[in-house]
């Protein structure tokens, strides 16, 4: 009987427990949310190269492409490119001078030329690739290339369209090479207002290369 009297307790506190474990059997571990990480969206540097061409100023030279837009005339409109021997080709018009002109100049000789086919026709001209002009950044700057001349751009803007120079650049001796020439740009100088330095920053040419050392 006292044997019985030690062994109760023990039953009822495992029937007690019972109804613990069935109501853990029925529920499932709780879920542990899953993390999903955020995707990268891939982002395309800014082509700092891509230079808007002002109409008014920019001259058309041999190999520069051009939009030519002929208004509610889809058969005239077309991108053409300009020849080595400075021409274009138009339907009805035939070979129309373009080296040497203004975009808006040449649109507005193309509209003169059409206007004994059609009634005062409208026309855009857009260059929509600057072949004919350019200058080169080589040396210790951190993406040596050549860059259209599609806008005027001074030599400090020329290297910062070139991602700036590198750790070890020479920043005082910076050259560049015109022709025969060999301008100096002192990049350091410029940069603490120095007015010699301001006046080295001089307005790029075509076929002009900052050498960095």
């Amino acid at each position: 009987m006292a044997t019985a009297t030690k062994i109760f307790p023990f039953v009822l506190l495992g029937l007690a427990a019972i109804p613990v474990w069935a109501q853990a059997g029925k529920n499932p571990p709780p879920t542990i949310p899953q993390v999903v990480e955020t995707p990268r969206v891939a982002t395309t540097p800014t082509d700092t190269s891509a230079q808007p061409v002002n109409p008014t100023t920019y001259l058309i030279g041999p190999e520069d492409v051009l939009h030519i837009e002929v208004f509610r005339d889809p058969d005239m409109t077309r991108t053409v490119g300009v020849r080595p021997d400075g021409k274009i080709t138009m339907p009805l018009i035939k070979d129309l001078q373009a080296e040497g002109l203004t975009p808006e100049r040449l649109g507005a000789q193309i509209k003169e030329a059409l206007s004994q086919f059609n009634r005062d026709p409208e026309v855009g001209v857009t260059v929509v690739q600057v072949n004919s002009k350019s200058f080169t950044v080589t040396g210790k700057v951190n993406k040596v290339g050549r860059w259209p001349l599609a806008t005027p751009i001074r030599v400090f803007d020329a290297i910062g369209l070139a991602g700036g120079l590198q750790e070890w650049a020479n920043e005082k001796h910076i050259q560049i090479i015109r022709g025969g020439e060999r301008l100096e740009f002192n990049y350091r100088n410029y940069l603490k207002g120095n007015k010699e330095a301001k006046d080295q920053n001089v307005w790029l040419q075509n076929g002009d290369t900052i050498v960095v050392k």
